[in-house]
């Protein structure tokens, strides 16, 4: 029982870590503030870190006591941001994922937006004819089942913000994702979810 209680405070002190690593902007994602808080630690069993769920819930611990009075509207800004640039993609199925849509954005957070379409070209010769500058990229997605699929990405500013689109293909709409650290379903709302999200406040 004793051996439990040890376990699970560590686990809470690592994920502690991480979130407040990705609170301060010394991390960008929970992959790499889980790594470095596990590391700084001394722990190298996986069964043993946190869940992307148990990170999440200490940021938003943090957010709340620390931040309670600029994160949420950080977090409004960048979600009517995300409202914008979805609206304006509309023609290819945005989703809005990641810490805009879970609610523990930091102001340099990228809005980060899936897109589905029949070809990659379609959204870059949008961004053209937008005359949005990009810059292209990279990026890999886990499935259910455990593959793991790299897909094209274009970056660029809208104001302040950064924003990130995946490029994912039309059969690819209904196939769930895992989130990052693959231990559960990757949250994602459409254009009209996040209208209500807003509304809602």
């Amino acid at each position: 029982m004793l051996h439990n209680r040890r376990k699970s405070n560590q686990r809470q002190r690592i994920a502690y870590d991480a979130a407040r690593m990705l609170a301060e902007g010394l991390c960008q994602d929970v992959r790499t503030a889980r790594q470095k808080a596990a590391e700084k630690s001394g722990i190298a069993n996986r069964s043993e870190l946190p869940t992307e769920g148990e990170i999440e819930q200490a940021l938003k611990a943090q957010q709340a006591l620390f931040q309670h009075g600029q994160q949420p509207a950080v977090l409004n800004h960048l979600r009517q941001q995300a409202l914008a640039a979805m609206k304006t993609l509309a023609r290819f199925n945005p989703y809005l994922v990641g810490p805009v849509l879970n609610g523990t954005a930091e102001p340099y957070n990228k809005i980060q937006l899936h897109l589905f379409c029949e070809t990659a070209e379609e959204v870059v010769l949008f961004l053209l004819d937008q005359n949005i500058p990009w810059r292209d990229g990279e990026k890999s997605l886990h499935f259910k089942g455990g593959q793991k699929r790299s897909y094209p990405v274009c970056s660029f500013r809208a104001g302040e913000a950064e924003v990130e689109l995946t490029l994912l293909p039309l059969e690819d709409l209904r196939q769930p994702l895992m989130g990052p650290l693959g231990d559960r379903l990757l949250q994602r709302a459409s254009l009209s979810q996040l209208q209500e999200l807003i509304e809602e406040g």
